[in-house]
């Protein structure tokens, strides 16, 4: 019997399949330039793009033309884009390889949609949680096919991930669906795996873990990697950095506490405590306390007696004992500065998570090894310079107190340049700006070159102010704009060009 020719449709979309009942139409189309060929019995009407531009733009809709019905699978179901290899692999009722401009199609056999499998794109499905990670699991028990699947090391990293931005609740649904999926998929084994790693991360059971992320979770000392990822780039380019070495040549008693007094003033302008010079000045050094802000006025003085302490300045973090002993110092600094606010747990880690603006920070159960690691990779440097600028940063990212961060890490910051002899960093009115888009574009870009410096250039202009008397440095302070207002959107272009830091001339040696 003759088969019925179909006309095609109009308009044609951007990539569609030809069939026998379309092929002489498809073969005119063709030889009137109206579309070509980029794939078995796969067509475009685009007659610019590159074939694998077009095959990407469309991968699921061309899924769905040439194998309607697969599940999205393996690894694929966890991946958001197509990767470098070019791999999709999907679950279907026989096994098919198609190869396309830039992507390898992979159907193995397999149930088609599952319970928990979600209806995608084209009249596919893509993998549930559970299942992918059966699939995955059971692959690698196949080394022949285990790049198919997530590797067991992968699996581990995306538990603990889940369990740390979950719940115990959100793994053990997976495991609850996997334990029903496992003999529709003849995956047994598979599940015994998932079942074993889930008891480990929740420490009900003992597993051989492969990941260092899920071995730390699994021993009861779990991290934020991201983070670690985040302090292992500012501790290699802080390797590569240039330190300069800015020895503290006025070490005098009179520069020491007036240099503290602004360390102090300029450390809680920043978080937002903002008082005149002279109102600051008097709650420091004349016990005069505004009887409308005491709390306020408390935390200029506690921190002024943090910093202004050449006994506590004087202790680098290689003084420390050990890790541990210095994050003891650490709760100790952060209870003395911040005892006048009790309803913030002074010297205590957070219980409750906390953001600012757009960043979230470490989770708090996972505040104490993340400090620690990062203490460890901030000991290891050489230079006062280094260590200071890291650990800064450390403490900042991590945010370990309900309050009291930025000046906490600051006081480290600065007590780690004294300790090896070097100036500290003031961070003035005016500069709070830069200071803070340094912090921001390390923690969201991983770029840590402006904040290095950002710091370099605080410390340049700290070590060229004379502290010796107070006059003459409020002087200089003031005539440099460090008292000025920060820059701030929509102020015209001169207002701008006044509210900029700037060098003085170098102090006399």
């Amino acid at each position: 019997m003759q088969r019925k020719l179909q006309k095609l449709p109009s308009p044609l979309p951007e990539v569609f399949v030809s069939s026998s009942a379309t092929t002489k139409a498809v073969s005119r189309l063709v030889q009137a330039a109206g579309a070509r060929k980029i794939g078995p019995r796969l067509y475009t009407t685009n007659m610019i793009d590159p074939p694998a531009t077009i095959v990407r733009r469309n991968l699921w809709p061309v899924v769905g033309l040439l194998m309607p019905g697969a599940v999205i699978g393996y690894r694929t179901a966890f991946e958001s884009t197509i990767p470098a290899d070019g791999a999709v692999f999907l679950a279907g009722p026989y096994r098919r390889r198609i190869e396309l401009p830039g992507v390898r199609i992979q159907m193995l056999p397999g149930p088609g949609p599952l319970e928990g499998d979600q209806p995608f794109v084209g009249g596919i499905y893509i993998a549930s949680r559970a299942r992918a990670i059966l699939e995955s699991l059971k692959l690698t028990r196949q080394r022949k096919y285990a790049s198919r699947g997530l590797s067991r090391k992968s699996v581990e990293e995306w538990l603990e991930r889940e369990l740390r931005i979950g719940s115990e609740a959100r793994i053990n649904q997976v495991r609850d669906d996997a334990r029903r999926l496992a003999p529709l998929l003849d995956a047994r084994p598979a599940f015994e795996t998932l079942d074993s790693l889930v008891g480990a991360l929740l420490g009900t059971r003992r597993a051989r873990m492969t990941s260092p992320v899920a071995i730390a979770r699994a021993a009861g000392t779990p991290y934020d990697p991201a983070r670690l990822e985040l302090f292992d780039t500012l501790h290699g380019e802080l390797l590569r950095w240039h330190t300069r070495g800015r020895p503290d040549r006025l070490p005098s008693d009179d520069d020491f506490v007036h240099l503290a007094f602004f360390d102090a003033y300029f450390s809680n302008f920043i978080e937002g405590t903002e008082f005149e010079i002279a109102d600051a000045h008097a709650i420091v050094f004349e016990g005069q306390f505004p009887w409308a802000r005491p709390e306020d006025a408390h935390d200029i003085l506690g921190t002024y007696q943090l910093v202004g302490n050449r006994h506590w300045m004087s202790r680098g973090m290689r003084d420390a004992e050990s890790v541990d002993a210095f994050i003891v110092r650490i709760k100790a600094a952060h209870a003395e500065m911040m005892s006048a606010r009790p309803g913030m747990h002074p010297g205590q880690f957070k219980t409750t998570a906390n953001k600012a603006g757009l960043t979230t920070f470490v989770p708090p159960e996972l505040v104490s090894e993340t400090l620690r690691k990062g203490v460890e990779l901030a000991r290891s440097l050489s230079s006062p310079f280094e260590r200071a600028t890291m650990l800064m940063f450390v403490l900042s990212e991590v945010h370990p107190f309900d309050d009291g961060n930025g000046r906490i890490a600051r006081a480290f910051m600065n007590a780690e340049l004294v300790a090896g002899g070097e100036r500290r960093i003031l961070v003035p009115t005016v500069y709070r700006n830069e200071y803070l888009t340094g912090l921001r574009t390390l923690s969201r870009t991983a770029h840590p070159t402006a904040y290095l410096q950002i710091m370099d250039f605080a410390q340049e202009y700290t070590a060229r102010i004379d502290f010796t008397n107070y006059e003459h440095a409020l002087s200089v302070l003031t005539a440099t704009n460090a008292f000025a207002e920060p820059e701030t959107t929509g102020r015209d272009a001169a207002a701008d060009s006044v509210a900029k830091l700037r060098l003085p001339a170098p102090a006399a040696s």
